[in-house]
């Protein structure tokens, strides 16, 4: 995979020296922010991942969100199977304390989005958040989707059920790279 980047932002593929910071996100509620903790889950995890694969999968990925020699958290994307024979993509953003509020999200995901329109068939890319997220849901439509709907009663976290809100950006839709 080539690295993609913009002046600031790029997005390059997990090295193990990143591994403790995407461990961070599985161990340590300050790091995911309000809306990403699910509560603590298996730290090795994504270490026994980047051994078999890299991260790096036909049915998903996980690339390291970072600028000059700092990462900042990772964009993650998952084949959604739509019919027997056609599938989406379903994309998310994690970034580490010191990094929200830069803009860094948005174009983060925006080049995820350049990344797997030139190199997937899929024609539609979507991304959910919960309704409460407001700064996710400006850097979704900054980063070009359109907002779906609401999706009641649609993820547990913390003790109760969350509505989350669609949304997705289509292959034509997308600005060129």
């Amino acid at each position: 995979m080539t690295q993609m980047s913009d002046d600031r932002v790029i997005l390059r593929p997990v090295r193990e020296d990143d591994l403790p910071i995407l461990e961070q996100f599985l161990l340590a509620p300050e790091a995911t922010g309000p809306f990403q903790w699910h509560g603590w889950t298996d730290p090795g995890r994504w270490r026994r991942q980047w051994r078999e694969n890299g991260l790096l999968g036909d049915d998903g990925g996980l690339l390291m969100t970072a600028s000059g020699t700092a990462a900042h958290g990772f964009v993650a994307w998952q084949k959604v199977a739509t019919t027997r024979s056609s599938y989406c993509w379903n994309i998310g953003a994690q970034l580490l304390p010191q990094a929200r509020g830069r803009g860094i999200g948005t174009r983060a995901q925006q080049l995820l989005v350049h990344h797997l329109f030139a190199h997937t068939l899929a024609v539609r890319i979507e991304a959910g958040t919960e309704t409460e997220n407001i700064a996710e849901q400006r850097a979704l439509e900054k980063a070009g989707f359109t907002r779906e709907g609401v999706l009641r009663g649609y993820a547990f976290r913390d003790g109760r059920w969350r509505d989350v809100v669609r949304y997705s950006v289509l292959r034509d839709e997308a600005a060129p790279a």
